[in-house]
């Protein structure tokens, strides 16, 4: 099949990968991924979305299209987060079945073969499984093995062991993806939740091959609470408890003073007890009070209902087509 061939009908294999500042990257990374598209489908496309790069990122991605037409990009206005960005991947991907991966390198594209091949025996979702993590630090390797945990503890879904964003997902699984329009998104849960066969593939995680990772830690703990409190109600449940028991506290330690002052005579409290009593409950409150801030800051983020993510240019793609969000001409924004 020629190359016209494949940008005249929707191809059988889309991959996705959300770019930010990433020059550097692209072309080793289409250098690996184009054969090994080539030599397991009849026709691919690659969509990179730029995710507000400052660089020369997506003149790189138009050079890329006008070399290949099967390469194709999304730009949105601004920086929306690489959740947003794969949201804005898989609204425009039109494969029969959809690759996500990092434009880093440390998805090896040659892994894409295995996903394809348990896809043709009918798994809709393929998800790579990390067999390590040498290549992230030792803080945040114990970060992340303790947020599983407790995620695989409090949320309504398990994540399986070492399965991130690089996966291949079926268009059905996809169109799943595509009406869950939360802001706060935490696609792994996502990935977990919309259920569907699925099968893990071991990959071991190659090194950047330029830069460095965009995810600080307070980023990735950001992103640990909104996946937390998208797929649990426990961090608000729990704060009853803490009041049931508190409560039960205060009695005992009521009936323990009125005992002893009947026992003792009068004793006169000190100041220190009593400010760190003072002090302590506070503290309970306003933490408590901070947990249901967040919930109600994301029910707000809602409630709004603004687009997922405003689209300024795309190269080799139509717009999208939509019966609420006006003209399909007009319809840079989902």
């Amino acid at each position: 099949m020629t190359r016209s061939d494949a940008v005249s009908r929707d191809p059988e294999l889309s991959v996705v990968a959300p770019v930010w500042n990433e020059s550097e990257n692209i072309g080793p990374l289409l250098e690996r991924l184009a054969p090994v598209l080539d030599s397991c489908v009849s026709s691919f496309e690659i969509i990179f979305v730029d995710d507000g790069s400052t660089d020369d990122t997506l003149e790189i991605l138009r050079a890329a299209h006008g070399a290949d037409p099967r390469i194709r990009a999304v730009s949105l206005s601004r920086n929306f987060g690489k959740e947003v960005a794969i949201a804005a991947g898989l609204d425009h991907a039109r494969g029969a079945a959809v690759v996500i991966m990092d434009a880093d390198l440390q998805h090896p594209p040659e892994t894409i073969r295995t996903f394809v091949a348990r896809w043709r025996e009918g798994y809709k979702n393929v998800f790579g499984q990390r067999i390590d993590r040498a290549a992230d630090s030792p803080l945040r390797r114990l970060l992340t093995q303790r947020f599983y945990r407790l995620f695989g503890s409090v949320g309504e879904t398990s994540l399986p062991e070492g399965a991130g964003d690089f996966r291949l997902l079926d268009a059905t699984a996809v169109a799943a993806l595509r009406v869950m329009r939360e802001h706060a998104r935490f696609s792994k849960g996502l990935y977990a939740w919309i259920g569907f066969k699925s099968i893990g593939v071991p990959f071991e995680v190659e090194a950047r091959a330029h830069g460095s990772s965009k995810f600080s830690y307070l980023k990735l703990t950001n992103f640990a609470l909104d996946g937390l409190m998208s797929f649990s109600t426990l961090p608000l449940k729990v704060w009853s408890y803490v009041g049931v028991a508190m409560s039960f506290l205060a009695l005992a330690m009521a009936s323990f003073y009125v005992a002893r002052t009947l026992i003792f005579g009068v004793d006169v409290p000190g100041y220190a007890s009593l400010m760190v009593s003072i002090t302590f409950f506070a503290g309970i409150q306003l933490l408590s009070l901070g947990v249901i801030g967040e919930y109600i800051g994301r029910i707000f983020a809602e409630v709004k209902r603004r687009p997922l993510y405003l689209v300024e240019e795309r190269v080799g793609l139509a717009p999208l087509v939509s019966d609420d969000c006006g003209p399909p001409a007009q319809r840079d924004w989902t």
